[in-house]
């Protein structure tokens, strides 16, 4: 598989001395950097800028034809968004000084240390990157439109926090740098992975590993491969899932979980690129992107000395937060309109109609599990729906919502609040529609705090309509007692 190219816009080296060149191009090659351009005839250079976009130029100053200061001069007036970092046999102040004031992103001299001239070349390619994500954002979020929503398809939602996710998710997709995902377990992080795979555009593969309860040398394995006689039958050399995933994702969830040893390896890779499969001396590289997700508060594991504080600033350099379902109730229609039409075709029945008061119903719903619990709650009532149905049935959420959730927290109606349980499910005894009214008003108060907005919502009715029935009822309670 042909590696992706790091930069996605190559590097501009302009030197009159191909050795220079090559020394260069060799030196940022070993680093995983790739997308490398030569050139020894400083008049081709702005020709070269002209007809490409070019991620940084490595400019030599002592160059025949046009001079490295002049060429600087032209670059930043008419290239200004391109950093030019200056490489010179020359270590005089006053030049170094005149470069910096005519644009130049960085200055170093020759024979530069390899630490040096790569450490400077990244921070101007981040810096490059972090110019281009903020335009990009600046755009989707004025326009507010996708560049290919079909990409999103698969994410069922009208929430606007979600999709100011996905405006997010295009801005910082084409970038190689980790994204970290977090929401409770069951909001789909790894949905959101693979989206940022697909808009990536990266050609290898998507490779999904998950961390959970895993000993550090068994994900090791998986991670990094091994060599022939690594340990006891290892009678083969391994591939890992990390050059499997090369040129394209590699997606690490729950790293919330991962030992000590295995945050440094991750670390190590992050930054250089490289790893070493089990027992083996020699590295090896690849340019798997890595998207990574957690269920867990990472800050908090680093204040208990279970997180590296390093590493999680290295993987948080884009980070999505996938709100919970409960914060997503208007997708709650839509859901379970797609779940119960998968169900029904999943158990060969006819299409199954979403009752309107299951919607109520879940509203108010905590949802511990969060999508994953509302499709499995689906799947259990789609299943046992009769032949005849042509609904789905509600009695088995009202039965998993009694055995999972505490007493007293769900339903928009209080349908499991101990004080009107016994009325509801309507065992010896009728209640009016007044009882139930008053019974209904007084528990979305109670939940609400007396907030009647809130309350009116819960119930499903205005908050004009709510506000004139609790004036009436205060009117009656006064009359009747100045009747006593």
């Amino acid at each position: 598989m042909k590696n992706t190219p790091v930069p996605t816009n190559p590097i501009l080296i302009v030197d009159d001395e191909a050795e220079v060149i090559q020394v260069l191009t060799a030196q940022l090659r070993s680093n995983g950097i790739n997308n490398l351009i030569g050139c020894q005839d400083s008049r081709e250079v702005m020709h070269h800028l002209r007809e490409r976009d070019v991620e940084v130029v490595l400019l030599d100053l002592s160059m025949p034809h046009l001079s490295g200061q002049l060429l600087l001069e032209q670059i930043h007036e008419q290239f200004p968004y391109i950093p030019v970092i200056i490489i010179t046999a020359s270590n005089e102040v006053q030049t170094a000084v005149e470069c910096m004031k005519a644009g130049a992103f960085d200055y170093m001299v020759k024979a530069i240390e390899e630490s040096r001239l790569l450490s400077g070349v990244r921070r101007a390619i981040e810096i490059r990157e972090l110019k281009r994500e903020y335009g990009e954002l600046r755009s989707r979020f004025l326009t507010g439109e996708l560049a290919d929503p079909s990409a999103f398809s698969r994410i069922i939602t009208r929430n606007n926090k979600m999709k100011s996710i996905f405006l997010y998710i295009e801005a910082v997709a084409h970038t190689a740098d980790p994204v970290l995902i977090t929401g409770e377990t069951g909001v789909g992080k790894d949905l959101i992975a693979q989206v940022i795979h697909e808009v990536s555009g990266r050609a290898g593969e998507f490779v999904a590993v998950n961390a959970a309860g895993r000993e550090e040398d068994k994900l090791s394995d998986d991670l990094f491969g091994h060599v022939r006689g690594a340990f006891t039958g290892a009678d083969t050399a391994r591939e890992g899932l990390i050059q499997r995933a090369r040129g394209g994702t590699l997606f690490l969830d729950e790293i919330g979980d991962l030992s000590s040893g295995a945050q440094i390896k991750l670390l190590k890779f992050l930054d250089t690129g490289e790893y070493y499969p089990l027992g083996s001396d020699l590295p090896k590289r690849s340019d798997a992107r890595v998207v990574l997700a957690t269920n867990r508060d990472l800050e908090r594991l680093i204040a208990d000395i279970l997180f590296r504080k390093d590493l999680y600033y290295r993987v948080s350099t884009h980070q999505v937060h996938v709100p919970p379902l409960r914060e997503r109730t208007e997708d709650l229609p839509l859901l379970l309109e797609h779940f119960t039409k998968t169900a029904a075709d999943e158990y060969g029945k006819e299409a199954l109609r979403v009752p309107a008061e299951l919607v109520t119903l879940l509203s108010n719903y905590p949802f511990a599990g969060n999508i994953r619990e509302l499709q499995k709650l689906v799947k259990n009532a789609a299943a046992l729906a009769k032949p005849s149905s042509s609904s789905l049935p509600i009695q088995p959420f009202l039965e998993a919502i009694r055995q999972h959730a505490p007493q007293g927290t769900v339903g928009p109606q209080g349908l499991i609040a101990a004080r009107t349980e016994s009325l509801l499910e309507f065992k010896d005894i009728l209640p009016t529609v007044e009882q139930a009214r008053e019974l209904l008003t007084d528990e979305a108060l109670g939940r609400t705090r007396g907030n009647i907005s809130e309350a009116a919502r819960l119930l499903g009715i205005s908050h004009q309509a709510l506000s004139k029935w609790l004036q009436r009822r205060k009117s009656e309670q006064s009359r009747a007692g100045s009747h006593s």
